[in-house]
C-alpha cells in the first residue's frame, strides 16, 4: 500500500500571506510580505478511480480558480511531495477549501500564494523533510522569478536571486511601524502581459541608476533605515515601460509621493499600487491623495491599508 494511503482523511491547514515585489528599482529580485492572507484546507480523500479534485472558494477567485492539477495551489501540493517521498499515485484524490483575501491579477502574489501554501502542505503531509531552501527552489521552478515566492514563504523583505546552488533568499523583518497604502484597482494586468512589454536591452545609464538604489535600498532596509524606500522606490527599468499601457501608475505615485509617503511605485506588474507611510497622519494623506488621483482619471479601485508580515508561510491547522 502507498504510504499516503496511511493519510486518508488527515487534513493540514496553512496561511500564506500577499506580497509585494520589486519594489520599485529591484526589479525581480525583492519583495515584502503584507498582512493580507489567504486560508487553504487540504484533506486526503482517499482512493478514487480519477484521483479527483474537489475544490471549494470563498472569497477572491470564487468560480474562477481551476478544480484541477493545474491549479497552482494543487501544483505545488505534489510537487512537494514528489520531491520528498517520489511519485504519486493516479488516484489520489484531494478536498480543497479556500478562503482568499489575495486579489488575482493585481501585482499581489496571488499565484505564487497558491504555489507557496500547496508547498508547505505537501511538505508537511510527508513529515518535512524539504528545507525551506527546496522549497523555494521547487515555488521558482514552478512560479518562474523568487520575487513574490521568497517573502510569501519566508515572510518580511525579502532579497532573491541565483546563487551558486541555486535560488539563495536572504530575509529581515520589516519595522512595525511602517503600513503599506494599497490602491487595487478594478482593472487586471496579467503577469505575462506586463513582461511583453518591456524592452530587451535598458539603457546603461537606467541600469546603473536601479543599482546604486537597489544597493543603497537593501542595505538602508536591513539597519533599519526604512526612510530610503523614497529612494528604492524609483525605477527606470520596468514602470517607465509599463506605464504606457497604464498611464495613471505615474500619476497616482506622484500623488502619493507629494502627500508624504516614504515610497511609493507599482507592486509586482500591477494593477495594484503601493506607497508606504509610518505615521497616522501621513497614511490619511496619502490615502486621501491617491484615492483622489485615481478617481480623477476614472480609475475605480480600492484602498486597504495593511502592516508587513514578518511570518511566512505556516501551518495552522493539522488533523
Amino acid at each position: 500500500m502507498h504510504w499516503l494511503a496511511e493519510l486518508d482523511g488527515r487534513r493540514i491547514t496553512v496561511e500564506v500571506p500577499a506580497t509585494t515585489a520589486n519594489l520599485g528599482a529591484g526589479y525581480d529580485c525583492l519583495g515584502l510580505a503584507l498582512g493580507l492572507v489567504n486560508r487553504i484546507e487540504v484533506e486526503v480523500v482517499g482512493w478514487s478511480r480519477d484521483g479527483g479534485i474537489q475544490l471549494e472558494v470563498e472569497g477572491e477567485g470564487t468560480g474562477e480558480l481551476p478544480a484541477d492539477r493545474e491549479n497552482r495551489f494543487v501544483r505545488g501540493l505534489e510537487a512537494a511531495i514528489r520531491a520528498a517521498r517520489g511519485d504519486l499515485p493516479p488516484e489520489l484524490g484531494w478536498r480543497i477549501r479556500m478562503w482568499n483575501r489575495i486579489p488575482l491579477a493585481r501585482g499581489l502574489g496571488s499565484s505564487a500564494a497558491a504555489t507557496v501554501g500547496g508547498l508547505v502542505a505537501g511538505n508537511t503531509l510527508a513529515g518535512e523533510p524539504l528545507t525551506a531552501t527546496d522549497l523555494l527552489r521547487l515555488a521558482t521552478e514552478i512560479e518562474g522569478h523568487p520575487d513574490n515566492a521568497a517573502p510569501a514563504l519566508l515572510g518580511g523583505f525579502t532579497v532573491a536571486g541565483p546563487g551558486d546552488g541555486g535560488v539563495e533568499a536572504i530575509r529581515f523583518d520589516a519595522p512595525r511601524d511602517l503600513r503599506a497604502i494599497l490602491f487595487i484597482p478594478e482593472r487586471r494586468l496579467e503577469t505575462a502581459e506586463m513582461r511583453r512589454i518591456l524592452p530587451a536591452t535598458v539603457p546603461l545609464a537606467d541600469a546603473v541608476a536601479n543599482l546604486g538604489r537597489v544597493a543603497l535600498g537593501v542595505a538602508g532596509l536591513a539597519v533599519g533605515r526604512y526612510d530610503l524606500l523614497r529612494s528604492l522606490t524609483v525605477d527606470r527599468l520596468h514602470e517607465p515601460y509599463r506605464a504606457a499601457v497604464y498611464p495613471e501608475l505615474p500619476i497616482i505615485v506622484g500623488a502619493a509621493r507629494e502627500a508624504g509617503a516614504i515610497g511609493a511605485c507599482l507592486s509586482g506588474a500591477g494593477s495594484t499600487i503601493v506607497a508606504f507611510a509610518d505615521t497616522l497622519a501621513s497614511i490619511a494623506q496619502v490615502e486621501a491623495a491617491m484615492a483622489a488621483a485615481a478617481a480623477d482619471r476614472d480609475l475605480p479601485g480600492r484602498l486597504e491599508v495593511v502592516a508587513p508580515r514578518n511570518v511566512g508561510a505556516q501551518v495552522v491547522g493539522r488533523t
